[in-house]
């Protein structure tokens, strides 16, 4: 996957230059192309690059300015030897699910679910933004989800209901304290600018693009489904990238509707159909 990543960056800077600026769903390129950014790192960035509606930007600069970037421990740091005091990642998943959770950031999705999985065999699930219609989160005792900040590589949060965790277990799975400051509060305050944004987002911002959209993707929500057959998916990105729209190179990872954005991206893609050449 990691690969499909790259050879997009790659084919980007080929094709338009240097990325010199994002803001929102926007990527500006040295050749003065603006790009509609619906990969969006596969999802990390779903609440826009540096955009007003994501504060964690902000926070970060302020920590960096501090020169909190080395791997001490800070007072932003997960560790604590008081474990009746919950870290500030505990308190956001808490807010965001609705009930007392004690969160674990790990460096890999896999990692996350082995976690979740062993502090509860028969209540675990990965929480997906505006997937989750019907879904009560308080009762499930291991909640999974993607750090919602773009500078956290491969980062991901095991959200365990406090019931049951245990002192041994918090000291056992005691993050790294090689996570800067920086990057710890950036992935914080991503969490509550995600409880923002999942109060005004919704159906109504993204069915806008339907008539468009969907004759290349099946929408759920705001992530798109190639309706393209896996063989011909490398030769749609390719085209869409020649309509000035960045989907995701992977098949399995679903693009991302450009919330807020003039449905005028799209006259391009318009213009020139896929498979009409």
């Amino acid at each position: 996957m990691a690969d499909k990543v790259f050879e997009l960056y790659k084919k980007i800077y080929l094709r338009y230059g240097a990325i010199k600026r994002s803001r929102g769903n926007f990527l500006y390129t040295k050749k003065e192309v603006r790009l509609v950014d619906m990969f969006l790192e596969g999802g990390r960035a779903i609440l826009g690059w540096g955009s007003d509606n994501c504060s964690a930007f902000t926070l970060v600069k302020n920590v960096i300015s501090r020169g909190l970037t080395g791997p001490f421990f800070t007072e932003f740091s997960p560790f604590t030897d008081n474990t009746d005091k919950k870290t500030p990642l505990s308190r956001a998943v808490t807010q965001l699910f609705g009930s007392d959770r004690t969160a674990f950031l790990v460096q890999s999705k896999q990692t996350a679910l082995q976690l979740a999985v062993t502090m509860s065999n028969d209540s675990t699930s990965v929480f997906t933004p505006w997937l989750s219609d019907g879904v009560d989160w308080r009762t499930v005792k291991s909640i999974v989800l993607k750090a919602p900040f773009a500078w956290t590589g491969d980062f991901w949060i095991v959200a365990a209901d406090d019931s049951i965790v245990t002192k041994d277990l918090i000291e056992s799975t005691a993050s790294c304290p090689q996570v800067n400051a920086a990057v710890e509060q950036g992935i914080v305050r991503s969490i509550y600018d995600l409880i923002k944004a999942l109060q005004f987002r919704s159906e109504k911002d993204w069915f806008l693009y339907d008539k468009v959209l969907t004759k290349y993707w099946t929408r759920k929500g705001p992530y798109l489904y190639p309706k393209v057959e896996q063989d011909e998916y490398d030769a749609f990105v390719e085209h869409c990238l020649e309509c000035a729209l960045v989907i995701s190179p992977i098949y399995q990872v679903p693009s991302i509707v450009p919330y807020g954005a003039n449905p005028g991206v799209f006259s391009a893609l318009e213009k020139n159909p896929y498979g009409s050449k």
